[in-house]
Formats: structure tokens, sequence, C-alpha cells
């Protein structure tokens, strides 16, 4: 769920961000597939380094305990990345689409609205993974998502400017 969220939130920023610059769909769909790229290397990279020292770590604690080690017994670096990297594509999409397919004069509110639907769904299936009740935790990720996008627009409006 991590990376589909981080997906979601930093493409939509990104989206958003040029779309209150700019109505040019190109302009916006370049940056958002760049955002989309960028990011999914970015998370498939971070997670690799991570699980890679994290598997560093359990190796060495097994060798002190005198044990043997075993590759398929310990975490995968590059599963993990490659996880990272499709869930953050998956939740890339959600943003893109809804800000490049729809009319120019609907792409904003459509935008906005399939980003915060995707966040509630993500903060609602991640409560329900973890046993939690989901209300808090959506509502938090739903949130922070509004406020993220909304910064980004703003900015993204008030200097109305791309540079070429």
């Amino acid at each position: 769920m991590l990376g589909a969220n981080d997906g979601i939130v930093s493409t939509a920023a990104v989206v958003l961000g040029v779309a209150g610059a700019s109505s040019s769909s190109g302009a916006i769909a370049i940056a958002g597939f760049a955002a989309l790229i960028g990011g999914a290397i970015s998370m498939a990279l971070g997670e690799y380094v991570s699980v890679a020292s994290q598997r560093d770590s359990e190796r060495a604690a097994l060798r002190r305990e005198g044990k043997t080690v075993q590759n398929r017994e310990l975490v995968s670096p590059l599963g993990a990345a490659l996880a990272s990297f499709f869930s953050f594509i998956v939740g890339a999409l959600v943003p893109l689409l809804a800000v490049i397919v729809p009319p120019v004069e609907l792409r904003i509110p459509i935008a906005f609205a399939a980003t915060l639907i995707a966040l509630a769904t993500t903060g609602y299936v991640s409560a329900r993974i973890g046993g939690s009740r989901p209300f808090r935790p959506t509502f938090r990720v739903t949130l922070g998502g509004f406020l993220g996008l909304g910064a980004t627009f703003l900015i993204g409006y008030l200097f109305g400017v791309i540079v070429a």
C-alpha cells in the first residue's frame, strides 16, 4: 500500500501543480509521466537498498548465533523493489489518467476527486489489513492528501508559469 499511496500523492501533486499553472494537456501529461517513472524508479531503488540492508543485518545476526544462512529464508531486496516499483505505477496512474483524460474544464475537479477516493481506499484497505478501525487512518491519509494537493495546485495557480 505504501508504494501505491506514494504514487497517488506524488504524481497527483505534480500534475495538479502543473494544471494549476497551465491548461496545456501536453505539459501536464509529460510532467505526470516523468513523475510516474521517476517516482517508481526512486521507490524501487529506495526499497532495494532498505531491504538489502535489512537482509545484511539478518545474516550478521544469524552468523553471530552460529546459524547457517540460507538466502531463500531471508527477505528479497529484488522482490521488494519490484513490488514497490509496480505498486507506485498503479497508484500513479490514478491521478495521471484523471487529469489527462477529462475535458479541460473538468480535469482539476475530477483529478482531485479521483485522487482523494484512491487515497481513502488505500487508507481503508491498509487499516483493514492491519486489523485497526478504518475511520482514523482513512481520514488521516485523505486529509493529508487533500492538503498536499491543495498546496501544489495553489503554487501552480499563483505562479502560473512553466519554464520552457
